[in-house]
Formats: C-alpha cells, sequence, structure tokens
C-alpha cells in the first residue's frame, strides 16, 4: 500500500503537459486502460456522464477538416483564398494531424444548473484521472479547451447535438516528445485559508 501510495503521490507531481509528440500511436488497448482509470473518477448518483470520441489514424482527417471550417465561421481564419491564408491552413492542418491522438471529452446536458456543475465537475475529475494515469504509461495528454468546442455547426459535423451535448475539452494524447520541465506551484499557504 505504501509503494502504490508513493506511485500517486509522485505521478501527480511529475505529471507534465504534452505539446509535441512523437510519430508513434498509442496501443488501442493502452488508450482504452487508461480510459477505464479515468472511469473511477468521482461522479454525482453514478451518473458517469463523461463520454469520448477518439480520433486517430485515418479518422483525424474529417475531425481536423472541421475544426478548420470552424475556425473560418467564427472568424479565427480569414475566409479567402490567399496565398498568407492557404499557408496557415496548411500550417495548422499539418501541426493538428502530427498530433497522434485526439480525444474529445462530452457529456450531456442538465437543464438544471446545479446538476449540470455537478456533470461538468465529473468529466473534469475524469480527464485528470486519466492524465494521471496516462503519465503512468508515459503517454502524455494537452487539456485543450478551444473555440470550436461552442460552435453548434462544429458539433452537428462531428455528430452531436449541441442542445443536448456540451464539449469539456478536447484531450492531445500521444507519447510526448519532451517533457517540460517542472515550474513549481505557490505555496499552499498563500491558497489556503485555515478558520478554527
Amino acid at each position: 500500500m505504501e509503494e502504490t501510495k508513493l506511485s500517486i503521490l509522485k505521478t501527480i507531481k511529475a505529471r507534465r503537459s504534452a505539446h509535441t509528440f512523437k510519430d508513434k500511436p498509442v496501443d488501442t488497448k493502452i488508450l482504452k486502460e487508461i480510459f477505464t482509470y479515468g472511469s473511477y473518477a468521482p461522479t454525482h448518483y453514478m451518473k458517469e456522464p463523461w463520454n469520448i470520441k477518439l480520433y486517430q489514424g485515418e479518422g483525424r482527417t474529417a475531425f481536423v477538416d472541421a475544426i478548420i471550417a470552424s475556425y473560418i465561421r467564427i472568424g479565427m481564419i480569414s475566409d479567402d483564398a490567399s496565398p498568407k491564408t492557404l499557408k496557415m491552413v496548411d500550417s495548422m492542418k499539418s501541426f493538428l494531424l502530427s498530433i497522434p491522438h485526439h480525444g474529445l471529452i462530452y457529456f450531456e446536458r442538465e437543464a438544471d444548473s446545479i446538476r449540470f456543475e455537478e456533470e461538468y465537475a465529473a468529466v473534469c475529475a475524469f480527464i485528470q484521472n486519466a492524465q494521471l494515469a496516462g503519465w503512468e504509461y508515459g503517454v502524455g495528454m494537452l487539456w485543450t479547451i478551444t473555440p470550436y468546442m461552442s460552435d453548434p455547426l462544429f458539433l452537428e459535423e462531428i455528430g452531436l447535438n449541441s442542445e443536448v451535448f456540451k464539449i469539456a475539452a478536447v484531450m492531445q494524447i500521444g507519447y510526448p516528445e519532451k517533457v517540460s520541465r517542472n515550474k513549481g506551484r505557490t505555496p499552499i499557504e498563500k491558497k489556503l485559508e485555515i478558520i478554527e
């Protein structure tokens, strides 16, 4: 038990967000194991609200195309065929397709605002559990929240109804090319108020 505790505590401190990945996909069996560990997150009423769309291999192409189309719709990329725009689109596609796996994490919306927050909190706990489990397997992740996640047409293009589902995050997943240095954390005394 003591060894397990040490492993968990070391992993919590050692984990880093991965920004670049090796050109090597993670075996789907390992990803399933990672997400299984993620599913042991606390969840209100055992609802387990998280769902995952995992884009990998050729499946990334349509996903990346939907991202680019959304960026054009919302004005992050110009809607023209100028050399500058085409170069930007090509560069963005190349970068996104170099990421071995994109894990889109979503959940069903709740009409009640308190229930919605409960579900979102559970999904966030699932994501962090998955990141920690991934690190144990040598797999890095980057938890991203980007504008296309709130674009109803983007959701429609990937087969989700925006009135029914909410995207919580898109995880970029793979074996890290390099691990960033430990930047430390603010001493907890500066964040902690003890009331006795």
